[in-house]
């Protein structure tokens, strides 16, 4: 279960190397007591105390984490990275004819070696797509217990 929730948990509220356990439907980690010059301590808490403080930490549909600021900023990006590479010598970034026209399976299987349209199951057999299903305009996450 320990695994599981890690998975959840990176980068979000709490990296996976601060989760220490989980038994008898608690979780223990580690954190930093900044009132005590920072040190490390670990905490206790109930499961589900530790999924209410964890969720206070995930950020409503529509919002994003991450901002870049400077020249990776969003406005003005592809023309301030162009003046970089100028700035800096370098050719620019422009991809080839043949690379824009490529899909991303061939993309994807020039990169790792294996391919999209091969069934991941017996490695012989052709994917092929039969429908494409449309996304759902309000996607909802639930946390259930599966104990």
């Amino acid at each position: 279960m320990l695994d599981y929730v890690g998975r959840y948990t990176h980068r979000v509220a709490i990296s996976n190397n601060r989760l220490l356990d989980m038994a008898e439907g608690k979780v223990t980690f580690r954190y930093k007591d900044y009132r005590h010059e920072a040190q490390q301590k670990t905490m206790t808490l109930q499961a589900e105390e530790f999924i209410r403080r964890f969720l206070l930490h995930v950020l409503p549909e529509g919002f994003q984490r991450i901002r870049y600021y400077g020249f990776l900023a969003n406005r003005y990006r592809e023309q301030k990275l162009a003046h970089c590479r100028e700035l800096l010598g370098m050719p620019s970034c422009e991809p080839s004819a043949s690379e824009a026209a490529k899909d991303y399976r061939e993309r994807y299987e020039e990169l790792t070696g294996s391919s999209l349209r091969v069934c991941p199951v017996c490695h012989q057999g052709r994917m092929l797509v039969i429908e494409i299903l449309p996304q759902s305009p309000q996607r909802k996450t639930a946390i259930t217990d599966t104990s």
